[in-house]
């Protein structure tokens, strides 16, 4: 039996309706022994204990590099350039009440050590190890990309 072409490409997100687009940048932080650094969202914050990776919204004016310079720095006190951002994916997922967009990046030089200021705890895993976190649904497909990418 056949397969459709409907049956091998579902759907996808629905329409954004009423539903904002926010824009957010992510980054996979890389150290010298290959592992990333990823972050569990506090208490109290929407996802709460799931894992995620580094970042935050960009706000109006910023470019996506921009605002992950800011937000590493805000988020866990180290220091980059944008000239350190490599893009390597985006992800795009429909949530509820939002739709996000998420260019995500590469990052392997940084200035200082990094040390959660947001209430998050941090973890250093190893590409292979990534799946083992549970994650927020944007998130996943970004998992098998940079375990095969790393």
């Amino acid at each position: 039996m056949s397969s459709s072409f409907e049956d091998e490409c579902p759907g996808g997100p629905p329409p954004l309706g009423e539903r904002p687009l926010v824009l957010v940048a992510a980054v996979a932080l890389v150290d010298v022994d290959g592992r990333l650094l990823i972050a569990q969202r506090p208490a109290g914050k929407s996802m709460a204990g799931l894992w995620e990776f580094p970042g935050g919204k960009v706000d109006p004016g910023e470019t996506p590099e921009q605002a992950l310079v800011r937000e590493l720095h805000e988020e866990l006190g180290i220091e980059t350039a944008t000239s350190c951002l490599a893009p390597i994916a985006f992800a795009s997922h429909g949530y509820e009440t939002f739709h996000l967009l998420m260019p995500v990046f590469v990052c392997r030089k940084w200035s200082g050590v990094p040390r959660p200021r947001e209430g998050q705890t941090l973890k250093w895993v190893t590409p292979l190890d990534l799946a083992r976190y549970p994650m927020p649904p944007a998130d996943l497909p970004l998992v098998g990309l940079l375990r095969d990418l790393l």
